[in-house]
């Protein structure tokens, strides 16, 4: 008799196992509270960027957003070419840094065909040449006057980059004989323009927006009446080929991936302070919920 409860009792210990792994089993499966976390599940992304600082902030802001999906993200700065070329080639999966009409159009002209344009996903963006308010000039064309305070040396950023190679025209379009643009970084940029304005000294500086430097420095754009930097930019996303199949989730992501200028600075700002850009970004994650759940709308 012993023997036999002994039995009905394991019986019945084993039957409750599996039920309990069966109602786990579901649970996973069904999309309930805990299954988003499971979207990706381990699923490598790897995405890439210029190393500027507003696709810095960009960059790990949508990372991160993935990164809660479930998926294992790489993020990756590449020099402008070779992050189109990357994309294009399907060795990265996509890029939010693609600066158009003007920034990128030869990287975008050369890799247009292999890559999907998903549009904007922030509108407002400019480029231009940028001094500080305490400047008596207003105007490129004005450059001439202030010629011997600034040596001829308007200070750039990359060699190639679109801005750059806009500023060369404008030495061009606006007659600056003698005159120009000395490369660097956009980090040796922001140094140097900063330790003018502390200096109280002039500088002309290759600029763009969104960037951290408008909210921490009093500066104005030069007017230019040529066109040499071009209208408005917009900033778009890329992904390659085959994204919306391999990886449907994070298609939909980098689709409807959207912010505002102010979004973008407040992370730059924070990164420039000296915080980690992982670490600025999963701060505006944090206290952006409502936004991100637009970008994750549809995601299953």
């Amino acid at each position: 008799m012993l023997k036999m409860w002994k039995t009905l009792g394991l019986v019945s210990i084993l039957s409750l196992g599996l039920l309990l792994a069966a109602c786990g089993d579901s649970d996973e499966g069904n999309g309930d509270e805990g299954g988003d976390s499971q979207v990706g599940d381990g699923e490598s992304v790897e995405l890439v960027y210029v190393e500027w600082d507003s696709e810095i902030a960009s960059t790990h802001v949508v990372g991160k957003v993935l990164e809660d999906l479930g998926y294992d993200v790489s993020l990756t700065p590449l020099d402008n070419a070779v992050m189109w070329e990357s994309v294009a080639n399907g060795e990265a999966d996509g890029m939010v840094a693609a600066w158009l009409p003007a920034t990128h159009a030869s990287q975008f002209e050369e890799n247009k065909d292999s890559v999907v344009d998903l549009g904007e996903n922030l509108e407002g963006a400019k480029i231009g040449l940028v001094v500080p308010e305490y400047m008596d000039i207003n105007s490129i064309e004005e450059l001439p006057d202030v010629a011997d305070e600034l040596g001829q040396k308007i200070t750039g950023i990359e060699a190639g980059a679109g801005v750059v190679s806009s500023a060369e025209n404008s030495i061009e379009d606006y007659g600056l004989d003698g005159w120009e643009v000395q490369t660097s970084s956009s980090g040796a940029m922001a140094t140097a323009l900063g330790e003018a304005i502390n200096n109280e000294e002039p500088i002309v500086v290759t600029g763009w927006t969104p960037h951290w430097k408008f909210a921490e420095y009093d500066l104005k754009y030069l007017e230019d009446p040529e066109g040499s930097f071009g209208e408005a930019e917009v900033i778009k996303t890329m992904v390659r080929e085959g994204l919306e199949e391999d990886l449907p989730n994070v298609y939909t992501v980098l689709d409807q991936f959207n912010w505002e200028t102010e979004d973008m600075e407040s992370v730059m700002l924070d990164i420039q302070n000296g915080a980690d850009p992982a670490d600025a970004a999963a701060t505006w994650v944090e206290e952006n919920e409502d936004k991100v759940s637009e970008w994750t709308e549809g995601v299953e």
